[in-house]
């Protein structure tokens, strides 16, 4: 891609980096290819864990030393995990670009889970997972996981189990470490007003001399789908549903039209069906989503919203209208234009968040050994036919196929 460049130390880590002229602050972040599906079932929220105990104590900095090393110059450091990644990130002033990778460097490699911390951090975690049971939108969602992913490292809750986190130690979280880390994959992604020579020997006075990490590890792959539906009775004062199914996976070619076909059902839009039926023209929801989300070996789409009580199966009714029309109704030529024009759109938008941009980089060269161009991307959608969505609606919105998890008010 056009300003973007890679290169791959001798130990395998990868640095990749966009050179962005006008920006003065620098954005810098490690994205290992860990998350919380790479758990065995007694680990399970140990991922999670290890990227709050990342910022606890290094063998050169204290928690009080890795928190005002960036904030003591008005710059930010955080981290993240997913199902299937653990992002270690920093952004600052442009003079600081070397201290945010010594920084991230240090916390990613070097941490030495203090026991101490562990103990603080566990009650920290346990909060966590409390405050998200009584959030039911947040709860739907990992419950719906559950559902689709059965048994399955990938319907695991990130967080973990109360279970679960009440147990880890310091040993838990250096095997997690061992068993896990490998240098092949792992990303130090870049976008400052740095060329990409000065960017990448700041770079290998921290990289070029860490271990060649290799890991044995294999993820269990997911297969064998089966449909549930589910009900459950909460303390709520609305009823909260989710809908949906398994869906491709990053490297099949149907993600693209799917991906145009659910920007259109359900995206972020004011405009999208399900917005415009059940909330501009019926005023049954305050906000609805029908969201993809492509894995490595799989995939996963639902839509999710709350309503009252007595306004569910209407709504729900609604909903099932919309899905059977794209599954039926072939795009005109006016509205397939109108469609990739909005996701083009959307895309051109996202891309200028340099932060997000940054991430997407080492998330898109770990899944797919590249990060394409916008044009590239562009023409792919350009591509895309009213009948590939069509093909697509059909396969996907399989009603026989649809699990569903409702939570109704007791």
């Amino acid at each position: 891609m056009e300003s973007c460049e890679v290169f791959e130390f001798a130990n395998g880590i990868r640095f990749i980096h966009k050179y962005v002229p006008y920006t003065k602050v620098a954005h810098t972040g490690f994205v290992l290819d860990i998350g919380s599906r790479n758990e065995q079932s007694h680990q399970v929220g140990l991922a999670h864990f290890w990227e709050h105990m990342a910022f606890k104590g290094t063998r050169k900095r204290s928690a009080y030393q890795i928190l005002n090393t960036l904030e003591n110059v008005g710059g930010e450091l955080n981290a993240y995990t997913t199902k299937e990644k653990i992002c270690f990130y920093a952004s600052s002033l442009d003079k600081h670009y070397e201290k945010n990778i010594s920084l991230l460097t240090d916390i990613t490699f070097n941490s030495i889970f203090p026991e101490k911390q562990i103990e603080v951090e566990r009650g920290v975690i346990l909060e966590e997972i409390a405050m998200y049971k009584d959030a039911p939108e947040e709860a739907l969602q990992d419950d719906f996981d559950s559902i689709l992913f059965d048994k399955h490292p990938l319907g695991n809750n990130i967080l973990g189990f109360p279970e679960t986190v009440s147990h880890f130690t310091k040993k838990d979280f250096e095997q997690f470490f061992a068993q896990n880390i490998d240098s092949t994959k792992i990303v130090l992604s870049s976008v400052s007003n740095l060329p990409f020579r000065k960017a990448l020997a700041i770079a290998e006075k921290y990289l070029k001399d860490l271990p060649n990490f290799k890991s044995s590890h294999k993820r269990l792959r997911f297969a064998n789908y089966k449909a549930q539906n589910r009900v459950v009775t909460k303390p709520i004062s609305q009823a909260h549903f989710a809908l949906g199914r398994t869906a491709y996976s990053l490297h099949q070619a149907q993600r693209v039209p799917f991906f145009i076909l659910n920007n259109l059902l359900g995206g972020p839009a004011m405009n999208t069906r399900l917005n415009l039926a059940l909330r501009e023209k019926n005023g049954l929801v305050y906000g609805i989503e029908s969201s993809y989300t492509p894995y490595t070996d799989t995939g996963e789409w639902g839509i999710f919203f709350a309503t009252e009580a007595k306004n569910l199966e209407r709504a729900k009714m609604l909903v099932f209208k919309e899905i059977e029309k794209l599954k039926k109704q072939k795009l005109s030529t006016l509205q397939l234009h109108h469609t990739k024009q909005q996701i083009m759109g959307q895309m051109a938008i996202a891309e200028e968040n340099n932060i997000s941009f940054m991430l997407m980089m080492g998330k898109s060269l770990l899944d797919m050994g590249k990060v394409e161009a916008l044009k590239e991307v562009f023409a792919q959608v350009e591509s895309i036919t009213a009948e590939d969505i069509l093909e697509v609606a059909n396969e996907i919105f399989d009603e026989n196929q649809f699990s569903s998890l409702t939570y109704l008010p007791e």
